[in-house]
This record gives structure tokens, sequence and C-alpha cells, in this order.
């Protein structure tokens, strides 16, 4: 994760928004022959930004419009990218139509908000075109009927660096955006990714899903389980949303997977594992060290201690078992968040990828791991 920048951020506008863009520029130009440039908006919340066009083409019974996508200071892998319109008009009395150019994804799993074989073209910004095509329709006395193409060129690379490949969009990016707007750092397109995988996980039929907070223990939790990509939630730090969520959502086994420092946050009661919104406390660590069966010198040297890291260490060298104790408190406080809908389990791992610790619920064994903890 790109740490926030210090000072004012500047807002960015989503995917969505250009694309609405993009789509009102066309279909002005088919209904009056010219392209408006800057081309003006109305967002959801009533915000009317303005975007310059990149292209701006038009042939007989077709016209083609774009805009570069500018996410403010947001750390967006989409910044900077082209989303193209391009309308047909359709037969009469066909209506609105959606469909994927290059660089957008096609739906192939369910769970999404749109069935298998749909463009990933989401439903508020398809609402967003539709008022504008309605409003230019009124406008110029035309009949809505239209086929609306969104590429993003360069989108299919893009993507790898998104989740899609694992919520079951192939082809390219999804055209995303609620408001319109792009708060920079507010993570909203990262909780929202957790939110679909669990929509995805259900609707095929996955009982069993797994949360980690990195790289690392992510490999380890699916070496343990063989579990197929398409069970991982990308949780990261976010491991509030995706409990919550589940809550609301639930599925029959959820799998906590996370470093010692990470886990010592949810062990505390923090939901968000983030260096910047969460911090180790040291003095209830110190006390979870006297659980554990630590003397009262290793108390003290965790009070004194400088990263949790640090205290795992000076557990280990004194034979005491801090991880398990970490882990039985980390899965109490996911139990607690879940209130019941889900069966939850912690793994503790090291940096190595090794899980040092394990505490769920016993149901949990007879998934038969590949491995024992």
């Amino acid at each position: 994760m790109v740490r926030k920048p210090e000072g004012p951020l500047r807002k960015g506008w989503t995917t969505g928004a250009c694309a609405t863009a993009a789509t009102r520029a066309a279909w002005q130009a088919l209904l009056s022959g010219t392209f408006p440039d800057p081309v003006t908006i109305t967002l959801p919340r009533g915000e009317t930004p303005s975007f310059a066009l990149v292209k701006a083409e038009k042939g007989d019974g077709w016209a083609r419009a774009s805009v570069i996508k500018d996410a403010g200071d947001d750390p967006d892998v989409t910044h900077g990218a082209e989303i193209v319109a391009t309308l047909r008009i359709g037969k009469p009395g066909a209506g609105i139509s959606f469909h994927a150019g290059d660089g957008v994804g096609t739906i192939t799993k369910p769970g999404l908000p749109l069935p298998p074989g749909e463009a990933a073209i989401n439903p508020k910004p398809r609402e967003m075109m539709v008022g504008q095509i309605t409003e230019l329709c009124e406008k110029f006395g035309a009949a809505p009927d239209v086929e609306i193409e969104i590429s993003i060129p360069g989108g299919q690379e893009i993507a790898t660096k998104t989740w899609n490949g694992r919520l079951g969009i192939v082809g390219g990016l999804s055209v995303l955006g609620t408001t319109g707007i792009v708060i920079p750092f507010s993570c909203s397109a990262w909780i929202h990714s957790i939110h679909r995988g669990i929509d995805v996980a259900r609707a095929t039929g996955r009982i069993h899903v797994a949360g980690a907070t990195g790289k690392t223990s992510e490999a380890a939790i699916r070496a343990f389980y063989g579990l197929p990509e398409e069970a991982i939630l990308d949780m990261g730090d976010f491991v509030g949303g995706m409990l919550k969520y589940l809550r609301k959502n639930p599925v029959e086994f959820v799998s906590i997977a996370g470093g010692f420092a990470k886990l010592v946050k949810l062990a505390q009661g923090h939901l968000d594992l983030h260096s910047s919104r969460s911090q180790v406390d040291f003095d209830r660590l110190a006390e979870t060290v006297k659980l554990s069966g630590g003397s009262s010198d290793l108390q003290d040297q965790t009070r004194c201690a400088n990263t949790a890291k640090q205290v795992l260490e000076l557990c280990q060298a004194a034979n005491v078992d801090i991880a398990d104790t970490i882990a039985r408190q980390a899965s109490e406080s996911a139990r607690a968040t879940l209130d019941g809908a889900s069966a939850v389990e912690i793994l503790v791992t090291d940096r190595e990828g090794r899980i040092i610790a394990r505490h769920g619920v016993g149901d949990f064994d007879r998934f038969k791991p590949v491995t024992s903890a």
C-alpha cells in the first residue's frame, strides 16, 4: 500500500464518471453533429465536473469520444488511463445496451451485481450514462436507441494489478464508481473488492473462505488448506470490512491468516490493521505475556519493546508461547464481530510463512489441511 502523503489531497474522478463524460460527448455529437469540449456531466450528488476530450471522432451512425482519467492524489492503478466511449445508433425500439470493448472485462461468475456474460460496467455508471442519454434525447427529440461500448486501451494489462481475476472478471478492467468521485486513500475500492469476493464465493457455493494480511500469510493459508484462488479474500488490513460484511452475508467457515504484529492488533480489538490507523498497545501486550506464562522480567521487556516482532522473539527465546495466546484472543475478537454468523479461526505466521499458532473451532479439522501447525 502506498503511504498517504501529508497535507490536503486532491480528489479525482472514477472510471464510471469518465465513461459517462465520454458517452455524453459521443451521443451529443451523433444528435447534433458537434462534440462538446469540454463536456460537462452531473454526478449523482449534484457535482458538475467538466472533462477535456482526447478523442472526438464520428462516422455514419457512430461517434467516439474519450477522456483521460484523473484519480487525483489517490494511488489508483487506472490513473492516467484513457476511457473511450463508442456509440452506435441502434435499431428502433432496441433501447440502450452496454458492451465491453478492448480493455474492459466480462463477468464470468455469479455473485456480482451483474450476471455472467455482461460487460463489467457496474450498475451505477450504467445509471449515470443512461441519465445523460435520456437528457440529450429529450433535448434533441431523439429516441434512446443506442449501443454503448466502453473501452480502456491497455486495460487488460492494468487489470492484472487488480482483483478482477479472483472475481471472475476476465479480459480487462471494471468500470466502477458510486458517486463519480475518487476520495484519495479512502480505500473504498479495496473494501468493495472484499465484499464482491464474498458475494462470488457465496454464489459459487463456497463454504470456506480465507482472508490474509499479506502475500506471505496468503501463501501459507492456501498451502495449508489447498484452497483455490477464488476462496481467498484480499483482506489486507481491512479485517473489519471483511468480518462486518460476512456478519450480514455469512459463509460457514472463515480463516484469517496474518503475521504476529498484525494479529496482535486484532487481538487488542482493532479492525483496521494499518500502521497509520492502529497501534500495538505494549502495556496490554505485557498482560498477554503474563497470561502466556511469561515472567515479570519478560513483561517489563515487553513494555519497553520497540516492535511486536521483538516481543515475539523475546518470548520464543524464553519458551513462552505468546503466539498461541494471541491467536486465541484474535479469534475471540473476530467472533465478537461476526456475532455467530460464521465459524472463524486464526492462523499466525512468521516472516518465512510458517504457521506458528492456530486457534479456532474444531470443525475446521474436517477440511483436512495438507500440513499441520
